[in-house]
C-alpha cells in the first residue's frame, strides 16, 4: 500500500518509486482535485535535483491533462518553499511535488500540496490513499506516452522579491558579513546565494552543481554532512555558515568559530530577535518533539506556545491563520508570520544572518545571553530501527502504556499528541514516536544535563525495544 506520511510518500527509485505507481498517485489526486472548489484551476509541479525527478514530473503533467486538468511545470529543480509560494502566488488547485527532502538519494517521493500551498492535512492524504485503493482495485488507465503540454514557468523572480520584503538584506550587506553556502548540491543554489549576492553581500556557495548522489550521502543539513561548509567557515575566510537540504526546506548553521547550531537553538534565538525587531502580536508553535527552550523565550516575551503533532501541516494550519510569529520543528525546519505555511530553509538562514548582522554578535553570544537570563537544556534525539511487527507493538504500547518512571524520574504526565510524550520532573521529558517515513522509531529527550539526557535516551531505547 502506497501511504502518505507526515510529507508524502518516499520509496526507492526502482523499487516501489516506478512508472507504475506514479500513475496511481496521480490519478488518485486527480480524483481529489476534480471533487475539489478549485477543480478549474492549474496545478504546480515541480521536483527537486533527484534521479529521474523531471521524468517524473512530465509523466505526472502528461496525466493530469488527459485528465483535463492544466498543469504549470516549474522549469528547472524548485525549491520545496517556493513551490509553496507559487500556488498561492497563482492561486493554483494545490502542487504536486517529486522530492525526497532529505533522505537518502536512493529515495524519491511525490508530495501533494493543498491550494493554500500547505503540505495535505491528515484529511486530504487519506482522502488520496482512499482514492489510491480504488485506482488499484478498479485498475489505473493505462495513460499514454506522450509529452506533457509544455508550459513551463521560472518561479524564482516572485520568491525572491517576496522573500527581499521578509528579510532585511540591506542590513547584512551593510554588516560586511561574509557568508558561505552550501546547498548540498539541492535545489537552494540560485536562490538563497542569489538573494545575498544581488544586494552586494559576499557569499561564496560549495558544492554549486547538480549531483543525484549529493555526494554519497543523505542531503541533510546536520554536522557531519556540513564538513565542508565547516572547514570552509573555520578557514577564517567566512564569519558564517549557511546550508539547506535537498528541496531547500530544512536548515543549517554553521557558527563563526565553524561550531555546528543545533536546530532548536535557532528556533529560540529567532522567536527573541523577531519578536524584538517586528513587534508582531501572536504566539509561537513547536512541534511535539521540539526543546522547551523556545517555551521559556516565549514565556520571556509574554507569549503562548501551541504545540502541534509532527508535520509542518500542523503548523502551516496557524500560518495561513496568522496566529503565530514563527512556527518551528526540531528537524530544523520554520516559517513566520505572513509567510508560506511550509517550511523554509532559505528564509530560515537568511533571519539567522540578518540576527547576527544586526546585532553585532555572534549566534554562540546571543544563545550564551538567553541562557544567562533563562537557563539551560539539553535537547538530543536517537533512532531505533524496528521490524514492522515490533513497530506493530510498540504502537499498541505506546497508546496504553503509563510507566511511573524513566531514568529514575517520575512520570507526572503522559502527552499523546504524537507518539507518546512522557513529562518528567524538574522539567525533564522523553518522546517516543514510529516515524512516518522511515522504518525506525524515534526517541527525543531533554533535560538539564548531558549526563540526565543520555540516561533517558538509554532508557527509551531499552523500552521501545522490549
Amino acid at each position: 500500500m502506497i501511504r502518505f506520511g507526515t510529507s508524502g510518500w518516499r520509496a526507492i527509485i526502482a523499487d516501489q518509486f516506478t512508472d507504475a505507481n506514479v500513475r496511481i498517485c496521480v490519478h488518485a489526486i486527480a480524483n481529489v482535485i476534480a471533487r475539489g472548489d478549485r477543480a478549474d484551476r492549474q496545478v504546480v509541479i515541480g521536483n527537486d535535483t533527484r534521479f529521474m525527478s523531471e521524468r517524473f514530473v512530465h509523466l505526472a503533467g502528461a496525466l493530469l491533462a488527459e485528465r483535463g486538468i492544466a498543469t504549470e511545470m516549474c522549469d528547472r529543480p524548485t525549491p520545496t518553499p517556493v513551490i509553496a509560494f507559487t500556488v498561492g502566488k497563482r492561486q493554483a488547485a494545490g502542487a504536486i511535488n517529486f522530492t525526497a527532502s532529505h533522505n537518502p538519494p536512493e529515495y524519491l517521493g511525490l508530495k501533494f500540496s493543498s491550494g493554500d500551498g500547505a503540505p495535505a492535512l491528515p484529511e486530504v492524504t487519506r482522502e488520496i490513499e482512499d482514492e489510491i485503493r480504488r485506482v488499484i482495485e478498479t485498475g489505473a488507465p493505462a495513460g499514454t506516452n506522450s509529452p506533457a503540454p509544455s508550459v513551463e514557468i521560472d518561479p524564482s523572480t516572485d520568491y525572491l522579491a517576496d522573500l527581499a520584503t521578509k528579510v532585511d538584506l540591506d542590513v547584512i550587506a551593510s554588516s560586511g558579513l561574509r557568508i558561505a553556502y552550501d546547498p548540498l548540491w539541492g535545489t537552494g543554489r540560485g536562490y538563497l546565494d542569489k538573494a545575498l549576492a544581488d544586494r552586494g553581500v559576499k557569499v561564496s556557495t560549495l558544492h554549486d552543481w547538480r549531483d543525484v548522489y549529493f555526494g554519497g550521502r543523505s542531503p541533510e543539513p546536520n554536522e557531519t554532512n556540513c564538513a565542508d561548509l565547516i572547514a570552509s567557515v573555520r578557514s577564517g575566510e567566512f564569519d558564517l555558515g549557511l546550508s539547506t537540504d535537498g528541496d531547500g526546506d530544512r536548515f543549517g548553521i554553521i557558527d563563526r568559530d565553524g561550531s555546528f547550531v543545533a536546530a532548536n537553538d535557532v528556533l529560540a534565538l529567532l522567536v527573541d530577535y523577531l519578536i524584538e525587531t517586528r513587534a508582531w502580536d501572536g504566539d509561537v508553535a513547536r512541534s511535539v518533539a521540539t526543546s522547551h527552550f523556545v517555551d521559556r523565550v516565549a514565556a520571556k516575551h509574554g507569549r503562548r506556545v501551541i504545540e502541534t503533532p509532527v508535520g509542518f501541516k500542523y503548523i502551516g494550519e496557524l500560518i495561513n491563520e496568522n496566529k503565530i510569529v514563527l512556527g518551528g520543528e526540531e528537524s530544523a525546519g520554520l516559517s513566520i508570520r505572513g509567510h508560506v505555511p511550509e517550511k523554509d530553509g532559505i528564509l530560515a538562514c537568511l533571519l539567522v544572518a540578518e540576527a547576527v548582522a544586526r546585532r553585532g554578535a555572534t549566534v554562540a553570544q546571543m544563545l550564551a545571553s538567553l541562557r544567562a537570563e533563562l537557563g539551560t537544556l539539553v535537547n538530543r534525539r536517537i533512532g531505533v530501527r524496528l521490524s514492522e511487527e515490533q513497530t506493530a507493538r510498540l504502537r499498541t504500547r505506546l497508546e496504553s502504556e503509563d510507566p511511573s518512571e524513566i531514568g529514575g524520574r517520575r512520570v507526572e504526565r503522559v502527552d499523546r499528541t504524537d507518539g507518546a510524550k512522557f513529562l518528567l520532573e524538574n522539567e525533564a521529558w522523553v518522546l517516543m514516536r514510529p516515524s512516518g517515513t522511515e522504518p525506525l522509531v524515534r526517541i527525543y529527550a531533554e533535560a538539564r544535563t548531558e549526563e540526565e539526557v543520555e540516561v533517558l535516551l538509554e532508557s527509551g531505547r531499552e523500552f521501545v525495544s522490549r
